[in-house]
């Protein structure tokens, strides 16, 4: 089989994305291996713009949410502690319905529904760069009585259920910082897995974000759980997904079970495990992640039936470390890449009823802030082929219906029918937190960071506003409840409300 694969050509594709990271910009790492090692290693850019040293193989890196499959592989080897069928109140009683009904395993399998902390905390007015703490963090969920959805009726990505995983077994003695230490030792590189931003890290180069006008160093004060906070180089990512691939050691069979097929309630396959997101490639099927915090990226794949594998990581908000990975990986393989299609007609669609609303524009589609491209599925049909963000739509008329999520969803043209007076007021939310509506404009926030953010009518009382946060920019949709009460919701986050003050 390793005579069919192309290493001249997935390298040549590598030197070609990284051609793009100049020598005086952020840069990042390409690494393809096999069952013997590291095949090559294309790198670029530099890894401090402060120094000007030169990005490598070796700088180490944020890998964000690759962490989790790593954790889900602790949470595997502790049977006796916790299983995929516990009810999460089992273990934290805390929790209030329905988040203690949610399962260990749809915590894990992004079927949860349970709301992304840090989503809300941007709905409650609070800044990616706004430093919070673990056990506030936990009082806050423990504190929700709304999911985003039924429990084992969607999939949409989620970091809460990992966090709160991660509490059981760290009430249990077991932590995953010690955890993947060990397993970084072992393998002979250094794995990482700091859960504050600010604290040493041997080697971590700054991660950067380009504002317009140049780059910024990066930063968050999210307190950074198990759904997020390895660290490593791509050197050290390679040796341990190489692992990971081969099942040594303690890793025997460890990706089996990470990838094995979970269900929906109605016993559907979905395509995202435990931490391990299915992508479709011709026929094959590779596995892997990718990761994001603000200023790095990351990826990997492995292709069980060659058992070869690609890493990509950087320290610049704008590499599409996915692509690289994807694409580098089909050169390999021979593989033709999936044709993106404009198969939807431009422009924002919303339902009859509730939040969810839709943004075509060419071949990609938003879906409540997320964005994906869409790909030709045959008979008028579009897909995103995403195991974490399943999309499947076709027209129907002016219409457009099919599902997301797995949800089915029929959206209809949005229409402009204004912003009523109505809306002019103080809102205030549970957790303390107080929104303006004047002028047709939300306001959030205090003196020098009060924001004034247009409202745009999508019909029927909901509305859609951006909002810049740093790095990001967020297309919130506000969705009138009743007279006196609306809600918040991204993506991620779907049941922050507000009421009339």
């Amino acid at each position: 089989m390793s005579s069919d694969l192309n290493w001249g050509a997935a390298q040549k594709l590598a030197e070609q994305f990284v051609a793009g990271w100049k020598p005086d910009e952020p840069g990042g790492a390409v690494l393809a291996f096999d069952v013997d090692g590291v095949r090559f290693a294309e790198v670029a850019g530099i890894e401090s713009l402060s120094t000007g040293a030169p990005f490598s193989a070796g700088s180490v890196v944020r890998y964000a949410s690759v962490t989790k499959h790593a954790f889900a592989s602790l949470v595997l080897a502790h049977p006796d502690k916790i299983g995929l069928d516990d009810r999460l109140g089992e273990h934290l009683q805390e929790l209030r319905s329905p988040l203690a009904e949610v399962t260990v395993g749809q915590a894990l399998d992004m079927t949860g529904g349970l709301p992304d902390i840090r989503e809300c905390l941007t709905l409650l007015g609070l800044s990616v760069f706004t430093e919070t703490s673990a056990e506030p963090l936990y009082e806050t969920i423990a504190r929700m009585t709304r999911l985003n959805y039924e429990a084992g009726c969607e999939v949409s990505y989620s970091n809460t259920g990992y966090r709160l995983v991660e509490r059981i077994l760290e009430n249990k003695g077991i932590f995953f910082r010690d955890h993947i230490r060990r397993q970084g030792a072992a393998l002979g590189v250094v794995l990482d897995a700091p859960d504050v931003w600010n604290a040493p890290v041997a080697g971590l180069v700054p991660g950067y974000w380009h504002d317009g006008a140049g780059w910024q160093m990066s930063a968050a004060g999210l307190h950074i759980s198990a759904s997020g906070s390895m660290t490593g180089s791509a050197t050290a990512l390679a040796a341990w997904a190489q692992a990971l691939m081969l099942g040594k050691g303690a890793l025997a069979g460890v990706l089996d079970a990470l990838s094995a097929p979970r269900r929906l309630a109605d016993g559907r396959v979905t395509g995202y495990g435990l931490g391990i997101r299915r992508n479709l490639l011709g026929s094959r099927v590779l596995l892997g992640h990718g990761g994001s915090h603000p200023g790095y990226k990351s990826q990997f794949l492995i292709d069980p039936e060659t058992r070869t594998g690609i890493v990509a990581v950087a320290n610049r908000e704008d590499a599409n470390t996915y692509k690289i990975a994807f694409e580098t990986m089909a050169g390999l393989l021979g593989e033709a890449l999936p044709e993106s299609k404009a198969g939807l007609p431009d422009g924002l669609y919303v339902t009859q009823a509730g939040p969810w609303w839709i943004e075509a524009k060419g071949t990609s589609l938003t879906y409540l802030d997320a964005t994906d491209t869409l790909y030709d599925d045959g008979d008028g049909w579009v897909s995103s082929r995403s195991g974490s963000s399943p999309m499947r739509l076709r027209s129907d008329g002016a219409e457009i219906v099919g599902e997301i999520g797995h949800a089915p969803r029929r959206f209809l043209p949005a229409v402009d029918d204004g912003v009523p007076a109505s809306l002019a007021g103080r809102w205030l939310s549970s957790e303390g937190a107080m929104i303006e509506i004047e002028d047709g404009k939300v306001v959030m926030g205090v003196g020098p960071v009060r924001h004034r953010m247009p409202l745009r009518s999508i019909g029927r009382g909901r509305y859609l506003f951006t909002l810049v946060d740093g790095p990001w920019t967020k297309t919130v949709c506000l969705d009138r409840l009743a007279d006196d009460r609306f809600e918040l919701v991204l993506s991620r986050a779907r049941m922050i409300e507000y009421r009339r003050a």
